[in-house]
């Protein structure tokens, strides 16, 4: 771990305490209602800093404070005043590092300022580029404007009345656990006991999707899962939580005999193996189980770059609005629902293309301005919904993708969150950062054709800890 300057150590703990509103957090905990902690530690902040409130009206006390706060508390500490708008100067500091033959012969770069989306520094910001795994910015902040940061995604089993029929519905929840069937199962078997039923026949819907379930990558890949309504831990097999791992074949089967095992351990009795099926008619749902809030699945997704959730984000966007559940739907449906948000600038979607949530597809496009633009939104007071945005990206030095990164003397650990993006021969960055000044920058820096993966991170993580020392 890289040994902290005095004034990045002071501007941390400053920020730490305002998490939400300036989006720099150190390491706030896992994703599990990581949003909802860091809102109340927030409102606590509050009372100890006299944070300044920038909008009319009465303010609910849980309510995010705008980023403005932060810099009147960097300030008080001690940290270096920040005069005028500093795009001069990031000029001559950003230009000379995105001319590293590290990042290629194609590069874009963005910096706004978080708080008013004002544009700081750009170079070739509006052209449209493969963003790899930064897209997932673009998929979280489409799924909370669609649903709202409290929505669960629900796995259901239906009955016929009779008892004699039970389906295991797909709600497009990847991160269902045994647990989660083995409560389904437990309340099944209340249902089938009440009705006195006997021997079960068991059916399993993956109907809620369209379209292929291989992704554009291909099958066996180890980066997601065969992309369906139904699977437990995400297809995996081997154990893993996040990153690569071994998957099945078949999740959506694998999920319904664990189904079957769990009834049979507490009773029931379930004949043959368990078969693809639609729910047949009458039949009624018995019982339910709940993802965890879709902030926390926006957390967990942008600070592991989960491929596996990203794509289930961006289907139950198809799914708000009325699309083809399926690779072209949810494009769609994630484009569409970004055309409603008030961006900061217009023409930010100009180009963009939308032909998966994960960003593992090269056919992807979006600008460097589009990511900044969307980074700027979700520190937004206005939007509080997309807050978990910001709160889920990795910290440099400390979480996620970014924990190994950042090393030496690099002035970003704890001042940098950042979503990265990696593909051959494509190296990607976009988050956030604190200038010494207090400033909170959203930037996005795009290369392609990069020659060497590390290389690439290297000058990429150097960019982004230069808005730090140069905003």
């Amino acid at each position: 771990m890289p040994k902290l300057k005095t004034w990045q150590l002071t501007a941390g703990s400053a920020v730490a305490g305002l998490a939400l509103a300036a989006g720099a957090v150190a390491v706030a905990g896992p994703w599990d209602s990581g949003q909802r902690k860091a809102e109340r530690d927030l409102a606590v902040a509050r009372d100890r800093t006299g944070g300044a409130h920038h909008a009319s009206g009465r303010r609910d006390p849980a309510e995010p404070s705008p980023a403005p706060s932060a810099r009147g508390v960097l300030s008080a500490l001690g940290a270096p005043a920040t005069t005028g708008d500093g795009s001069e100067h990031l000029k001559e500091v950003l230009a000379p590092l995105l001319d590293s033959a590290a990042l290629g012969s194609v590069q874009s770069a963005s910096v706004v300022d978080a708080v008013t989306g004002k544009q700081l520094y750009g170079s070739g910001e509006r052209e449209v580029l493969t963003p790899a795994s930064t897209v997932k910015i673009a998929t979280a902040v489409a799924a909370l404007a669609a649903l709202g940061p409290d929505h669960r995604i629900a796995t259901t089993v239906l009955a016929t009345p009779d008892g004699r029929r039970i389906v295991l519905k797909g709600g497009g929840d990847p991160t269902l656990e045994k647990d989660g069937l083995r409560t389904l199962a437990a309340d099944t078997a209340r249902f089938l006991r009440d009705k006195g039923a006997g021997p079960v026949a068991l059916a399993y819907d993956t109907s809620l999707y369209a379209g292929p379930d291989i992704h554009p990558i291909g099958k066996g890949n180890e980066n997601v899962a065969r992309v369906t309504s139904l699977m437990v831990n995400e297809g995996r097999t081997d154990g893993s939580h996040s990153g690569t791992g071994d998957r099945t074949p078949d999740p959506a089967g694998d999920a319904a005999r664990t189904f079957a095992a769990e009834l049979r351990a507490v009773g029931v009795e379930v004949t043959g193996e368990p078969a693809s099926a639609q729910a047949p008619g009458g039949a009624e749902p018995v019982a339910k189980a709940l993802s965890a809030p879709l902030s926390a699945l926006v957390e967990r997704t942008l600070t592991n770059s989960d491929n596996d959730i990203a794509e289930a984000l961006a289907r139950q966007t198809a799914l708000a609005a009325g699309e083809e559940v399926s690779f072209a739907g949810a494009g769609k449906a994630v484009y569409d629902r970004l055309a409603k948000l008030d961006l900061p600038a217009e023409g930010l979607l100009n180009g963009a293309h939308f032909a998966d949530g994960s960003g593992l597809d090269r056919s992807d496009k979006v600008s460097a301005a589009l990511l900044t633009g969307l980074l700027a939104r979700a520190a937004d007071p206005a939007h509080p919904e997309l807050r978990s945005v910001l709160t889920g990206l990795p910290v440099a030095g400390f979480s996620g993708t970014l924990s190994t990164r950042y090393g030496g003397d690099s002035a970003g650990p704890g001042l940098v969150r950042a979503k990265t993006g990696t593909l051959s021969g494509v190296n990607t960055l976009a988050g956030t950062a604190v200038t010494r000044g207090g400033r909170l920058v959203a930037f996005a820096f795009l290369a392609g054709n990069t020659p060497d993966r590390d290389p690439a991170q290297k000058a990429l993580d150097g960019l982004a800890s230069a808005l730090i020392s140069g905003g």
